[in-house]
C-alpha cells in the first residue's frame, strides 16, 4: 500500500552536502564538506557532563534549561555579547541551534509569512522555513566582499515579509556583518516592522582580530531580535545537539512553549557540561581563534597553490573558492571532479543559492586535525596538474 507524503515535505531536497559525504566515504577520501568538526572536546565540558551523569543528572530538566546553564549564558551575554538578559524569562535552552530556529519560527510566524533570507544561505535554514510553509525571499549578496547595501535590502522586503535571518560569522561565506550593516538591518527593520533572527552559532570562530558584533547589542534592534547561540562549534560538540535563544520575555515566552512540545528539553548531563565550559578562562577561546586561523590560513595557501582562488573568510570554519575561470558547466561537476582526481570532498556552492549564483564556487571546510588537513592540501595540488 503506497501513503502519501505531506505536502509540507514536497519542496523539500536532499542536500548536497549529504550527496558529496556518501562519495567521499564510497572513494576512501577526505571529507572537507560536510562540517564535521574533529577537534577534541575540552576537558572542562567532557567532565562536567560525565560528572552530571554520576551525580545522577539524567531526568527531565525545565523545557527553558536548567538554571546554572541559563546564569552562566547570562554572564557570557554581559561579557562576550554587550547583552543585559534575564536569564529566568529570556533565555531558552535547546536541540541546537536547529532546534532553537524552528522553535522560533513555529512559535512566532505564521504559513504564509515571508522570511528573507541572504544568499549565500544555510540550507538548513531555508529548509525549515519551507517545512513551515513560509515563504523563502532571498537577497544575493555579491563576493568576494558579500555586502550589505541598504537599498537593496529595502527593496528585497515584499508586503509580506514579517522577518529576516542573519547569520554572522556566516555559513558558508565567512561574512561578518559590521556594525555599519547592521546599522542599516536596524534601520529596514524598524521601518518594516521586522523580526530579525540573528544565528551566531560560529561567534568565538574569529579572524584577524575581528570583533563579533552580536545584531541585538545594535541600537534599538534588542527589542525585535532572537539571537540563537550554541556551543557545537565553540567546544567541538557537535553532536551534542544543544543551542539557545535569547529575545525578549514575551517572545522567549512563546518559543519556550513550543521548544517544550518539540524536544521536552535538551539533553540534562549535557546541559551541566557546557555550563562547566563556560567558566573557561579568556585563553581557551583566544586559543581556539589561533587554531583555526592556522587550519584557514593553510587550507587558503593550499587552494591556491592548487589553482582554486579562496574567499578567504572573516570568521567561521569553511573557505569558498573561484573556479570559474575552471571552465565546469556547474558547481556540482567541479565537487565530483575534484573528489574523483584527488580524493578530497567539497560541497557545490549552488547548495547556497536559489538563483545560480554559487554555480563558479565550491566550498571546503577546514575543522579538521592538522595532519588530516595538510594531506587534503597535498592531494589539491595534484587538481592542479
Amino acid at each position: 500500500m503506497n501513503f502519501p507524503i505531506a505536502n509540507r515535505i514536497a519542496d523539500l531536497r536532499p542536500s548536497d552536502i549529504r550527496l558529496m559525504t556518501k562519495e567521499c566515504e564510497r572513494l576512501g577520501g577526505i571529507n572537507l564538506g560536510q562540517g564535521l568538526g574533529d577537534l577534541q572536546t575540552p576537558p572542562l565540558v567532557r567532565d562536567g557532563a560525565i560528572n552530571a551523569i554520576l551525580e545522577g543528572r539524567n531526568t527531565y530538566t525545565p523545557s527553558e534549561g536548567v538554571t546554572p546553564l541559563r546564569l552562566a549564558i547570562a554572564e557570557k551575554l554581559k561579557r562576550d555579547n554587550g547583552l543585559d538578559v534575564d536569564p529566568e524569562k529570556e533565555i531558552i535552552i535547546s536541540s541546537g541551534t536547529t532546534g532553537a530556529f524552528a522553535a522560533t519560527l513555529t512559535a512566532l510566524l505564521n504559513p504564509g509569512d515571508g522570511v528573507l533570507i541572504l544568499e549565500p544561505y544555510y540550507g538548513y535554514h531555508l529548509n525549515t522555513i519551507l517545512l513551515q510553509g513560509l515563504e523563502p525571499q532571498f537577497l544575493t549578496l555579491s563576493p568576494p566582499e558579500f555586502t550589505l547595501a541598504e537599498a537593496a535590502l529595502n527593496a528585497a522586503v515584499r508586503p509580506n515579509t514579517r522577518a529576516m535571518v542573519l547569520c554572522t560569522p556566516a555559513n558558508p561565506s565567512g561574512k561578518m556583518f559590521s556594525d555599519a550593516e547592521l546599522a542599516i538591518v536596524e534601520r529596514v527593520a524598524e521601518q518594516h516592522n521586522l523580526l530579525v533572527i540573528s544565528d551566531e552559532i560560529y561567534e568565538y570562530i574569529t579572524y584577524d582580530d575581528r570583533r563579533h558584533v552580536s545584531p541585538a547589542s545594535v541600537g534599538r534592534l534588542g527589542e525585535r531580535t532572537v539571537s540563537i547561540m550554541g556551543f557545537s562549534k565553540t567546544f567541538s560538540i557537535t553532536g551534542w545537539r544543544l543551542g539557545y535563544a535569547v529575545a525578549k520575555a514575551s517572545l522567549a515566552n512563546a518559543i519556550n512553549l513550543v521548544n517544550d512540545l518539540l524536544y521536552v528539553c535538551a539533553p540534562a548531563p549535557l546541559q551541566y557540561g557546557v555550563a562547566a565550559g563556560l567558566q573557561a578562562p579568556p585563553e581557551y577561546f583566544q586559543n581556539l581563534r589561533a587554531e583555526y586561523q592556522r587550519k584557514r590560513d593553510i587550507i587558503c595557501e593550499g587552494l591556491n597553490d592548487a589553482g582554486l582562488t579562496p574567499l578567504v573568510p572573516q570568521g567561521a570554519y569553511y573557505v569558498l573558492a573561484n573556479i570559474s575561470h575552471l571552465g565546469f558547466p556547474d558547481a556540482k561537476t567541479a565537487a565530483i571532479s575534484l573528489l574523483e582526481q584527488t580524493g578530497v570532498a567539497c560541497v557545490p556552492g549552488g547548495s547556497f543559492y536559489q538563483g545560480g549564483g554559487g554555480e563558479n564556487l565550491i566550498r571546503f571546510c577546514f575543522a579538521k586535525d592538522d595532519a588530516t588537513l595538510r594531506e587534503a592540501v597535498v592531494r589539491l595540488r595534484k587538481f592542479r596538474s
